[in-house]
């Protein structure tokens, strides 16, 4: 039984907490320990619960409480060599890392996990896909355009967690500097609301329940604009469709 919420997902922090039966772990530790403490707590959950962390990426915004984090609860952080070039001196304990290789399937207490690399600009980024008795939850965030890998690895999921970062129109008019703006629209940067929906489409299957749209810009977006694209493109089709926010965690979801 696969349960999760995204606790925050945004510039100024992310992580995501998944429960597959007597394991619980993390995706991402971008919020101070204090805060995660809270944003757990107030989905029905501990940060005592948490047996390993996922890393996709070395910003700041996904790894800033994670030092911290691993002074009160040392458990093993999955990432790969990439992202540990940046991170390391956040693990003092080294028998805690466990390496990942891009394209890497393996196991860990019963949850079946596949990375699969992205194109943002990090060093070795990866999202992740998490696998319990078929049923499948896969994330797709900070990851620069919909590629054939990552809508191969997403099709077949009754979960997923997506980004739309920016409206085109609004980035361009809106007050980021011109370099800021090229850089979140390439091919490194992050998903816009048309590519969202363009990713969305090609993941749409019979299985898929639940769509959770994250890492929504505050402002360059506007929430009203997603719930517009994705009600279209999932109009008719029983599929919860749930906006996860930067300042409160999602619901504890349940993909069973």
């Amino acid at each position: 039984m696969l349960k999760f919420s995204v606790l925050g997902s945004g510039s100024s922090g992310n992580a995501s907490f998944i429960e597959a039966g007597r394991i619980s772990v993390l995706v991402d530790c971008g919020f101070s320990y204090p805060n995660l403490k809270q944003r757990l707590e107030s989905v029905g959950r501990s940060v005592k619960e948490i047996d390993a962390i996922f890393l996709t990426h070395e910003h700041a915004d996904h790894i800033r409480g994670l030092k911290r984090f691993l002074q009160f609860h040392p458990v093993p952080v999955f990432l790969t060599r990439g992202t540990y070039e940046v991170v390391a001196e956040m693990i003092e304990h080294k028998d805690l890392i466990e390496f990942v290789k891009p394209g890497e399937r393996f196991s860990f207490g019963g949850l079946n996990v596949c990375s699969y690399s992205v194109t943002h600009d990090a060093n070795e980024p990866v999202n992740y896909v998490f696998e319990q008795n078929g049923c499948k939850l896969g994330f797709a965030t900070d990851c620069g355009y919909p590629t054939k890998l990552m809508i191969s690895k997403l099709r077949g999921c009754r979960g997923i967690v997506v980004e739309s970062n920016y409206c085109p129109d609004m980035l361009m008019i809106g007050p980021y500097p011109f370099q800021v703006k090229q850089r979140i629209k390439s091919n490194y940067g992050h998903l816009s609301n048309i590519q969202m929906a363009e990713l969305l489409m090609n993941v749409l299957d019979d299985g898929l329940r639940i769509v959770v749209i994250g890492h929504i810009s505050e402002n360059n977006n506007h929430v009203e604009k997603i719930r517009d694209i994705v009600s279209k493109i999932l109009l008719n089709k029983d599929i919860e469709i749930c906006i996860s926010t930067q300042n409160s965690p999602t619901p504890l979801l349940n993909l069973s």
